[in-house]
């Protein structure tokens, strides 16, 4: 049986199998009900392997075995091995969720703590920095240093931009205005735009900005993150993010932001 090596590479990302596996059960497909020795053969696997590969297999619901002399191993429907599989990795994230959530009160996350702030004390001020690229790694960013913010959020940003954050972001600002953080958006409020300038303004301040092009973001007057380039320039992937964490700079932007906030029109205000 030949078997093209890139529908075998497929398969090992899909269903998250070894080679010796996508071997052993594209030959079992292939006889419905084969030997581990014929099954070896076919499949060009050692003959030592391939009763730990076909245990692995049976495990996971891919293949069923006949009890009898020879043992042979039978097939299940390929859209039922997807059905299982898919259950498998609920049934594995579920596990792995847990684990995560149990780490929150043990002794191993206050020593990571611990670690990461007495690090943080020996970090030179320009390594608080770095480019993120790709729209979602800036997205994730961001919204790691909001979680973080205790007084202000300020965001100059596009209309599309604008857009974006109602629908990613929205959860997270209803969750720091209940904190008591002060949220101001800056960007273009057009027809596109309008709406989410409705929606986000009932929980932060947004206002209308033409004369100005660009997109960052300041928290607490130390963190910055700002894009290089216009988003109607760039597909998101390419698009890059460079983030600094400097209250010298910070501040400075977050002064003319305030001086420039003063003539901006509030949303409501737009027609």
């Amino acid at each position: 049986m030949i078997v093209k090596e890139d529908f075998l590479n497929k398969l090992k990302r899909y269903f998250n199998l070894n080679l010796y596996e996508v071997k052993i059960w594209t030959a079992l497909l292939s006889r419905g009900s084969s030997t581990a020795g014929e099954l070896s053969e076919i499949g060009d696997v050692p003959r030592s392997r391939a009763y730990d590969v076909l245990e692995s297999l049976e495990k996971k619901g891919f293949v069923v075995m006949k009890l009898g002399k020879p043992i042979k191993y039978l097939t299940v429907d390929p859209k039922e091995v997807v059905e299982r599989a898919k259950k498998l990795v609920g049934q594995e994230a579920e596990i792995k969720i847990k684990r995560l959530e149990e780490l929150k009160n043990t002794d191993v996350l206050k020593e990571l703590d611990t670690l990461h702030k007495q690090g943080i004390e020996f970090v030179e001020p320009a390594d608080l920095s770095g480019a993120i690229k790709g729209r979602h790694s800036v997205y994730t960013h961001i919204e790691l240093m909001l979680k973080g913010a205790q007084k202000n959020v300020s965001f100059v940003t596009t209309a599309k931009g604008l857009t974006r954050k109602m629908e990613t972001m929205k959860p997270l600002f209803e969750k720091l205005k209940k904190k008591g953080v002060k949220i101001r958006i800056a960007a273009p409020i057009t027809k596109e735009s309008a709406e989410a300038a409705k929606e986000l303004s009932k929980v932060a301040e947004v206002r209308h900005m033409e004369k100005i092009n660009a997109r960052f973001c300041l928290v607490d007057g130390k963190d910055l993150i700002f894009m290089v380039t216009d988003d109607k320039d760039v597909h998101p992937s390419y698009d890059i993010g460079v983030w600094i964490n400097t209250p010298f700079f910070a501040n400075a932007l977050e002064s003319m932001f305030d001086i420039t906030w003063k003539d901006l029109t509030p949303a409501e205000k737009v027609n």
